[in-house]
């Protein structure tokens, strides 16, 4: 247990913010130690994992439990399915390539995206037309209040857009432990019609690709677009895509004509960094921080000496810009501390 301890390390962002009481677990029955630590003495509870989808604006007055349990284990359901259960502390990427080497399908859409994978169903992170809700079968969860171990399958994680009980009414109340995936052995079921990934896969001439090729066009398009947060601090898209009615698309339509959009029913799901873009902010910075010269969607800490209030008012002013232009407001998909 350290005392009055930097996080900068710990978030992609680089922000640096303290907490007053930090931990690495690497156990559940140490997870269950540090919890009566907090309990005992009152403090607020925040648990960390790769650090790449949180923003800290403060200090945290509390304890900061960063989840490192570790494993990967498999088991066979037929002679096309596999299951595999990652526990919360593996990195999202490193078990991405693991499956493919094994070639496992079904995760290869996901490469690249940044954190752990005890963070990915709180989220349902997702990417050029997967889901997490895609693949998923099961998590194990420890009840903060009881200190019981739970299962939750996919109905009663209610995934949605980038959503899940996770961060609804189950906020809060739980820890992820582990994650199990149901993937495929053989006859994959290849998708590359989301995004660029079928152009980036016909510029080196592949017309049946393998679930390995679809992974590889998948990183070159994120390396192409997104910075690396080792390099240049970022926690990926900051704002959702937002959902708007068809009859406020068409509306809209009829005055930008080039506005992209995702029908789905009498829903339009339309790209945010588009909106932004249109709004003048792709490349654009103030002071320390930046939207991405080549992606808006992605606010940077520019010159690594960003405080996370400058950056939070730096999302709030692209809030507004697009509010006012085009009447949709834009949610954060960053968890704000």
């Amino acid at each position: 247990m350290q005392e009055n301890f930097s996080l900068k390390p710990y978030n992609t962002f680089g922000v640096d913010a303290k907490a007053k009481y930090f931990t690495e677990i690497n156990t559940v029955e140490a997870l269950k130690e540090a919890l009566s630590f907090s309990k005992d003495n009152g403090l607020s509870l925040l648990f960390l994992g790769g650090g790449s989808n949180i923003l800290f604006t403060r200090d945290f007055d509390g304890l900061v439990i960063q989840l490192n349990l570790k494993g990967i284990s498999l088991q066979p359901l037929d002679e096309n399915e596999m299951l595999v259960t990652a526990k919360s502390g593996e990195n999202w990427h490193e078990l991405v390539m693991f499956c493919l080497d094994k070639n496992l399908g079904g995760l290869e859409n996901l490469s690249l995206i940044p954190g752990n994978v005890g963070t990915s169903p709180m989220q349902n992170i997702g990417a050029y037309g997967t889901e997490i809700k895609d693949i998923f079968v099961r998590c194990t969860v420890l009840n903060l209040e009881t200190l019981e171990t739970e299962v939750f399958d996919l109905e009663k994680c209610r995934f949605g857009y980038r959503d899940s009980i996770f961060k609804q009414e189950g906020k809060g109340k739980y820890v992820i432990l582990d994650v199990t995936f149901k993937l495929t052995t053989r006859n994959h079921r290849i998708k590359t019609e989301y995004g660029a990934i079928k152009t980036e896969l016909e510029k080196s001439g592949i017309e049946n690709p393998t679930i390995q090729e679809v992974s590889q066009a998948v990183i070159s398009i994120r390396q192409s677009k997104l910075p690396d947060p080792k390099e240049t601090g970022n926690a990926g898209s900051f704002f959702k895509n937002p959902t708007i009615s068809l009859t406020q698309f068409e509306a809209l339509h009829e005055q930008f004509q080039m506005m992209p959009g995702y029908p789905n029913n009498d829903t339009v799901k339309v790209p945010a960094g588009w909106l932004i873009e249109q709004c003048g902010w792709k490349g654009k910075q103030i002071g320390n921080v930046a939207a991405h010269k080549l992606q808006a969607l992605v606010i940077v800490n520019a010159t690594g000496n960003a405080s996370g209030k400058e950056i939070f008012d730096f999302s709030t002013e692209i809030i507004n810009s697009v509010k006012e232009k085009f009447g949709i407001e834009l949610e954060r998909e960053v968890n704000i501390m």
